[in-house]
This record gives structure tokens, sequence and C-alpha cells, in this order.
């Protein structure tokens, strides 16, 4: 019989998603509602070859010291914030994610909150159930047109790109702020890379696209939405701990910013007592950008090849460390 591995899935997914994986595999699934690498899957540690994670999963040296004969970490997610890919690397085990598939969904999503913030959306269809819609007015539920305004967006990778390829549809103005220039988006779409403090400045709407690293970590911060327009919108798509919460808070309530829209928080989940969900000027999502049938489970699809790429010894369709 030929070896089979022995596979982690951190959490459950659908089975119709999976089934490849189990075909080529011994798979052993982890529990639901479960945040992290659950302590029940501890008798597999020592001979676990294969670990398919989410992004609630943090994998770091202590953990991968139980795990001796770990060869890959497939992470269901763009971004590897949870993975320690140094300690990754010293031990030869790679590192899959899942770039590309999910960047039309997630450009798709901002689009739909820089409308919803912009135009006020959330707190008109509140008001309309709640009974306050009355006769009509021409000052009712005023917002912001998308058309001529500007957006700012940090960080043109590719979700970010997607992100400019809309704006310039929608007749906005684009600058950019990224670690190096992209002139493809600057010949196609028009967008203008400034430096940070520019686009702090300028920008009718500001859209958070960059991974959370040392250097993103707390980016923007009371300095930064000190320098924003009164009249501007944050949206962040990033990472929750890229925006300061408590400065995020203390804009929203004096009015240094007119709103945000969040599509990730810090912390995540963001518990139904903080004092953003008070704020009728932030609109919340629970980390959706790619929640459509399509991207998930294409998502599972490219995490699954990783792994068994990596099982098999081979490189990975997209690995994100050396």
């Amino acid at each position: 019989m030929p070896h089979r591995p022995v596979v982690i899935l951190t959490h459950p997914m659908p089975e119709d998603w999976i089934a490849p994986l189990r075909e080529a595999v011994q798979l052993v699934v982890g529990p639901a509602g479960v945040a992290g690498v659950a302590a029940d899957l501890r008798p597999h540690f020592g001979e676990v070859e294969g670990l398919l994670t989410w992004l609630i999963d943090r994998v770091d040296e202590h953990l991968l010291a139980e795990m001796p004969r770990l060869k890959v970490v497939s992470n269901l997610a763009v971004g590897v914030d949870n993975i320690d890919l140094e300690a990754c690397s010293r031990r030869g085990i790679a590192v899959g994610h899942t770039p590309g598939v999910l960047t039309e969904a997630v450009a798709d999503l901002t689009f739909a909150l820089l409308l919803a913030v912009g135009r006020g959306l959330f707190t008109a269809a509140e008001d309309a159930r709640a009974g306050r819609w009355g006769l009509w007015q021409p000052d009712a539920w005023l917002g912001t047109e998308l058309n001529g305004s500007t957006l700012g967006i940090l960080g043109l990778g590719q979700i970010g790109q997607a992100v400019a390829r809309r704006a310039h549809a929608f007749g906005m103005r684009v600058l950019y702020t990224s670690r190096s220039p992209k002139p493809e988006a600057e010949a196609r779409w028009g967008a203008q890379r400034v430096p940070w403090e520019t686009l702090l400045a300028e920008s009718d709407f500001l859209s958070l696209h960059v991974p959370l690293t040392p250097a993103t970590q707390g980016m923007v911060d009371a300095e930064a939405l000190r320098r924003m327009k009164p009249t501007a919108y944050l949206v962040n798509m990033a990472r929750g701990p890229v925006v300061q919460t408590e400065a995020l808070v203390r804009a929203l309530q004096e009015g240094w910013i007119a709103g945000a829209a969040l599509d990730v928080t810090d912390p995540e989940p963001l518990p139904p007592e903080h004092p953003l969900y008070r704020l009728s000027n932030c609109l919340i999502t629970p980390h959706i950008g790619s929640a459509t049938h399509l991207t998930r489970r294409r998502m599972a699809d490219l995490a699954i090849s990783n792994l068994l790429a990596g099982l098999r010894g081979e490189p990975l369709p997209h690995q994100a460390n050396a």
C-alpha cells in the first residue's frame, strides 16, 4: 500500500471541497469554533507531515517543535502574518498561501464598502426600517459621490490594482502609496504614486490593502487620522492591526474623519459591546472580503494543491517562504 501521509486540517471545511485531500492523505480534522490549532490534535503532532491552516491559526516555533515530520504548511489566505516564516524556513518547511484567486472578490467588497459608507446606506436603511422615513427632503441622507473624488490606496499589489481599475471606471482620481512604483497602473488607470503624508491629506476615500508586517502594524494611528480630511472615509480591507483601534474610535467620535468601513478589526472578532458598533458613521462587516462561493472554493483548491505539492517534495504553486 502506498504511503498516505498524515495531514491536519485545523478546522472543518465542506466535504466536497476537501474530497481530493481525503483521497490522497490520512486526514485529521480539528474542531469547529476553536481559534488556533486545537489541543485535541496534539496526539497527531508527532506524525503529521502536512498542515492546512486558517488565518486564525498561529504557527510558531513552539508548535513547529512539536511536529518533527512536518514538511508543508498551507494557509487558506493570502496573508501569512499568522505563520512564522523564518522558523518554517529554518526547518525546511514550505509555506503556501492563496494569492490571486480572491483578488476580484476583495476588490468588489472594497467598492461595496466605499459606496455604503460614502452614501450612508447603513444609516439610511436603518432609518427606513425604524419608521424615520417621512416626506422627501432635499437635504436628507446626503452622501459623497465617488465620481470626481480622490481614492487613496495604501498598497498597490494585485488587490490594490483591482481596486484602482474599478476606481478609474467610476471616474475617481487615484493616488497610491507603495514600496515600488507601478507603471502599468499609472499608464492604464492614471494612478499617481505619492508619499504617505500626501495620500492622507488628499484622499476623500482611503483604502488599505497592505499585508500586516512590523512596518504596517499601527500605521494608521492618531497622527495619520488627524492628517486626513474631516470629510474623508477610511476603508480597511487589509488586517485589523494596521489601524490603531482606539485612535479610530476617537477619530470617529470627534469628527477627525467622516466615517469608516471595516472588513477587518483589531481585535477580531470585534466583541459586540465594542464602541465602534455604537457609532453611526462606522460600518463593520465580519471579514468577508473573499466570501463568495466561487472564491472560497478556489482558495480551498489552491490550498490543497500547495499542500499536496509540498508533501511530494515539489515546488508549491504559491509559496510564501524561500
